[in-house]
């Protein structure tokens, strides 16, 4: 089966190509968790993020943004002797700093899911990118999302870490036109990306 380049290096990557990035998320926590994944990520591989990605749910509790939100020094503590994460203190602190952040978002316009899709107009950026080179490490929306988010209290958002959160969310499909799972991201004229999101 044709897929991008990068979802055939390991079994690990394949399945999260074929079953998860580029499906639009509309899940509040889900998108906390995305974001504070590819904050860690930050001058790693995705592949040290994808196979720690279960120790990361388990040491942050299922990524409950109101817990994290409550979380002290002995918590940064814990978690930087934790081996089932990325043991960085600028990124621990960051995601205690970014579920703050996020459940005053939540309050002031409703939910995660409307204050970040506004940036794509409420649907997926339909790309026909033809190889890796043609993807861009960032755009003028990711570029705003990063901006916003700074404005907004959050850490480890640049850009660059914004287009990333956007292409594994679903905002934006890079899949390559060659892989399977572009066709079927790209939403007939009667298919939105809830439904999308749904099916997957």
């Amino acid at each position: 089966m044709p897929r991008c380049p990068w979802g055939d290096h390991s079994p690990i990557m394949s399945d999260y190509h074929d079953r998860e990035w580029g499906v639009p998320v509309h899940d509040d926590r889900l998108l906390f968790e995305h974001l504070v994944l590819d904050g860690f990520q930050a001058g790693l591989s995705w592949a040290i993020i994808l196979n720690k990605r279960d120790g990361f749910r388990e040491a942050f509790e299922g990524f409950d943004p109101q817990r994290i939100a409550r979380y002290t020094g002995r918590d940064v503590r814990r978690l930087l002797k934790d081996p089932g994460i990325v043991r960085n203190r600028q990124k621990i602190e960051a995601a205690i700093k970014n579920a703050r952040a996020f459940l005053r978002i939540q309050e002031e316009t409703g939910s995660f899911d409307a204050f970040l899709w506004r940036f794509v107009g409420g649907e997926p950026r339909q790309n026909r990118r033809r190889t890796l080179r043609q993807i861009p490490a960032r755009t003028p929306e990711s570029d705003a999302m990063s901006r916003a988010l700074k404005d907004a209290g959050l850490g480890f958002v640049g850009s660059t870490i914004c287009y990333a959160f956007m292409q594994a969310s679903g905002l934006v499909n890079d899949h390559l036109v060659s892989c399977f799972r572009h066709q079927q991201l790209c939403p007939s004229p009667t298919t939105s990306s809830r439904s999308i999101a749904t099916a997957r």
